[in-house]
């Protein structure tokens, strides 16, 4: 699981195109699609690697104010993937679609395209 959270080709196949490392400082985009229901044309996303704790944790800054942090734990004869997307402003209408919009992503297209990836590389 580790190498689709890090490896640039792997991310790109279950999230979206982009230019990271795992090493904390990198800058890096991610190449995001438009969604015109936020009010984001798409394009590059800045990002940097905040924090790395090789196989267990990766923590990335996602555009100005959010932060998106993977923490893999052992379970059984696999891996549990928590992932927490935080940073988003209560009060901030713009944010707060945004929020909704990203948070049903990761419950559904996301998990989907990451799962069917992990059963490709075992």
């Amino acid at each position: 699981m580790w190498r689709a959270l890090t490896e640039p080709d792997l991310l790109a196949r279950w999230l979206m195109p982009n230019d990271i490392k795992p090493v904390a400082g990198h800058r890096f985009h991610l190449h995001a699609d438009p969604k015109p229901a936020a009010g984001f044309a798409g394009g590059p996303v800045p990002c940097e690697v905040l924090e790395v704790d090789p196989e267990r944790l990766l923590k990335i800054s996602w555009g100005e104010t959010w932060t998106v942090t993977w923490r893999l734990e052992p379970e059984g004869r696999g891996t549990r993937l928590f992932v927490s997307h935080e940073g988003f402003d209560p009060d901030d209408e713009f944010e707060q679609t945004a929020r909704r919009i990203m948070g049903g992503g990761w419950r559904s297209g996301v998990t989907t395209r990451l799962v069917a990836l992990l059963a490709e590389l075992s």
